[in-house]
């Protein structure tokens, strides 16, 4: 069974902007955790002071990260693999022109990332740390994001975001 269209799989997608010197974290369609284009077009459409991130958690296998600032979209997958049974995520190898691995390959027993390991390196976490945070296998793709917003100073938007998405 191929798990694109898994309707019990936890997945939401969250906005995070600055708002008057605070950050601010709204839900967006839970649609858009199969849509990259999509997600970049409601980043691009966000009122912010400056960057606009998403983050997307799709069930117990991956999650994305996007950053926008003006025209420029950075991206950061946190398992390649994902792209065997999810559409997203292969719409995130192509957009960063990354083949997707053969599901035959052997040697990828792990995690594996790919994209911009230094999409919040300014806001001070750093390309090891996230590195770090996506492997760690004891950590489902919504408690990685929750600390990721913890360490960028958004932890109580965002966390209002995702209650919110999931109910």
């Amino acid at each position: 069974m191929t798990m694109t269209d898994d309707e019990d799989a936890l997945d939401f997608a969250i906005v995070v902007y600055r708002e008057d010197d605070h950050w601010e974290a709204e839900m967006l369609p839970v649609a858009l955790t199969s849509d990259l284009r999509g997600l970049v077009q409601a980043l691009r459409q966000t009122p912010s002071m400056g960057t606009t991130i998403g983050m997307v958690a799709v069930g117990d296998d991956f999650f994305v990260v996007l950053r926008v600032f003006g025209e420029r979209v950075s991206v950061f997958l946190s398992d390649i693999t994902a792209a065997w049974d999810w559409s997203l995520a292969r719409q995130v190898l192509e957009y960063l022109d990354v083949p997707v691995p053969e599901a035959d390959e052997e040697d990828l027993d792990g995690v594996y990332p790919a994209g911009d390991l230094s999409i919040f390196a300014d806001l001070g976490l750093d390309e090891m740390e996230l590195g770090a945070l996506s492997g760690d296998l004891d950590l489902l793709p919504d408690e990685v994001l929750s600390s990721i917003a913890a360490r960028l100073g958004f932890s109580h938007p965002f966390e209002r975001a995702v209650d919110a998405a999931v109910g």
